[in-house]
């Protein structure tokens, strides 16, 4: 039993991939990435945007899974038409060992404070960049941000290092297409 399990999880992350191309590769989305593996929860006390020694940054183990989202995508001959990040060095960090180089956007930022929710002005500019996104054909962004601002645009949780493959529906609204996890 325990096999047959380990057979239908090979199977589901293969599929999960497989939609992911497919949608990359007809364009129109946006992959957005929780920042790779980061220990810990929350920036410590006096940290500082542009000072990494602030900051939490990725393991050893989230840095490799930041090269491998970069090889998948590699592998599969798929360039992002455009790669944003979060000005968090673990955003920045991921964005750059996968891709090689990035444009940091305050709209992408970790909310700070209490409750931990982005700001509406900052949902805005990111739904009207995933509307403008969605209109592009054959072509897709990729954008590096934070458990908080991805829950927060597309309703739905990520794992670190994951991927959701959205894009706006006509009203709008943010529609997750699928799921994107490289394992390192």
């Amino acid at each position: 039993m325990g096999i047959s399990l380990a057979f239908a999880s090979l199977r589901s992350w293969a599929a999960q991939d497989s939609g992911a191309e497919a949608l990359l590769r007809k364009g129109g989305v946006v992959a957005a990435f929780r920042h790779s593996l980061a220990p810990g929860t929350f920036d410590p006390p006096g940290f500082r945007l542009g000072d990494c020694s602030t900051q939490r940054n990725l393991s050893e183990d989230g840095r490799a899974q930041a090269r491998a989202v970069g090889a998948w995508f590699k592998q599969r001959q798929l360039q992002p038409d455009k790669v944003l990040s979060s000005p968090w060095c673990r955003c920045v960090d991921s964005a750059t060992l996968a891709f090689g180089t990035a444009e940091t956007w305050p709209a992408l930022g970790s909310p700070r404070g209490s409750p931990e929710t982005t700001s509406a002005d900052h949902l805005r500019e990111l739904r009207t960049a995933l509307t403008a996104a969605t209109s592009k054909a054959g072509r897709f962004e990729v954008w590096f941000t934070h458990m908080f601002v991805l829950s927060d645009l597309a309703n739905t949780n990520t794992s670190s290092g994951e991927a959701l493959i959205l894009r706006a529906d006509r009203s709008g609204k943010t529609e997750v297409l699928a799921r994107l996890a490289v394992s390192a």
